[in-house]
């Protein structure tokens, strides 16, 4: 079964222009006809054509530079949609968004567990149509589903080989086929460096590592200016670097890895052994509580003063930090940034992190590495998710049934 991205019909180079819009905000008539090495005639010829049928309007002109100002276009919002969707371990967002990244619908969040759960799939496929039905919009009208979650995921392939089990059926063909929408999915670390590169604070940075802190610790590298993914399409597993011999377990069946010593999800767990021994804090737990809510609470705690929840999430920090020196080491980025859900306590987390670089880092590479924290924070995962579907905009999409080999399961 072959799809394509519901684009403008007709034109490959129309939807090359709606997308590099959608990424560059606004451009030119010579500054397309420069970037896509096409004559200024047959450049206005599109755009004009994509400003009556609607996906196009004219920006004003550029400041002047000493010359005639260009006349510049950027894409029409409303012209279309996307859906974005972001997965953890153990919830769901989605929202639907219009061409400048702007909510046009309320978001909806919904506990999803992954992990042994066949139940999984079909509840995300049952809430993403009612979803899509609620909010009126046509689906001819959505470009594309973007969805990020965590996993070992063959992207080409389209098979999340950790969670969401299609059968042996490609996840993005049978997603594809039960929304009735074009569908792309990729590693939630990896979509969040995107949209950290694309529309955040390492806007157009060649060399940056995006640091997912979360239920786990994910990472997205960017070398290059692009998205690496090493050999298999794994690499970025910073949660799984070994921080000592006889650790706690972790769900990978190895001890001592960085998850299992400082995510949130562990944090939490710490929080719960901490209040049932009877330590002074304002956070409150009973039995039927989840993990999850003890960890966005120890968040809100941490930052309103709670000396319980910050001394977990400074010893959590310092952990993080000895495994950045690692990296530090491995790749000497330019920038490493903290995004993800844990960004909301990045400020807290900023000192033991820069106390453990200091420890263990050679001063001269650590010296050169900047280290930020997210404007877009929880929201970064949702925003590469829309990324995901825009970077496709203009490409064929060959979907058909994949078997998944077991052998690259985790």
């Amino acid at each position: 079964m072959e799809l394509t991205t519901k684009g403008v019909k007709g034109s490959q180079l129309k939807n090359m222009i709606i997308k590099r819009l959608y990424f560059n905000k606004a451009m030119s008539c010579a500054g397309l006809s420069e970037l896509f090495d096409k004559s200024i005639p047959s450049i206005a010829k599109a755009i004009n054509e994509l400003m009556q049928e609607g996906f196009v309007v004219e920006q004003g002109y550029a400041p002047s530079s000493g010359g005639r100002r260009p006349l510049m276009y950027s894409v029409k919002s409303s012209a279309m949609h996307i859906l974005a969707i972001a997965l953890d371990q153990l919830t769901a967002r989605i929202q639907m968004f219009d061409l400048l990244n702007n909510p046009v619908a309320d978001m909806l969040t919904f506990e999803l567990k992954l992990l042994n759960n066949p139940d999984a799939l079909p509840k995300l496929v049952s809430e993403i149509n009612r979803y899509i039905s609620n909010t009126g919009i046509l689906k001819d009208k959505i470009a594309g589903i973007g969805i990020g979650m965590p996993g070992f995921i063959n992207v080409t392939e389209g098979i999340n080989y950790t969670y969401l089990d299609a059968g042996g059926q490609s996840l993005t063909a049978y997603l594809t086929e039960k929304t009735g929408i074009a569908t792309y999915i990729d590693n939630d670390s990896s979509l969040i460096a995107l949209a950290e590169q694309k529309f955040g604070i390492a806007k157009s940075q060649q060399e940056v590592m995006v640091i997912n802190l979360g239920w786990g610790i994910g990472l997205g590298m960017i070398v290059n200016g692009k998205l690496f993914r090493g050999h298999n399409g794994f690499a970025g597993e910073l949660s799984h670097i070994p921080l000592s011999e006889d650790g706690s377990l972790c769900e990978c069946g190895k001890r001592g890895c960085l998850e299992a010593e400082a995510s949130l999800l562990v944090v939490a767990q710490k929080a719960i052994a901490g209040i049932k021994k009877g330590r002074v804090t304002s956070l409150k737990h009973s039995e039927d509580d989840h993990s999850k809510l003890m960890g966005d609470a120890l968040i809100e705690a941490a930052n309103h003063g709670d000396q319980f929840a910050i001394e977990l999430l400074s010893d959590a920090g310092y952990k993080i930090g000895k495994a950045l020196a690692i990296l530090i080491h491995i790749m000497n980025p330019a920038i490493i940034v903290l995004s993800g859900r844990g960004a909301r306590v990045a400020k807290i987390l900023m000192a033991p992190i820069q106390q453990a670089l200091h420890k263990y880092c050679i001063p001269r590479l650590s010296a050169g590495t900047e280290l930020l924290v997210s404007e877009l924070g929880f929201d970064a995962e949702l925003i590469g998710a829309a990324v995901l579907v825009m970077e496709n905009f203009d490409r064929v999409v060959k979907s058909k049934p994949v078997k998944a080999s077991k052998s690259a399961a985790a």
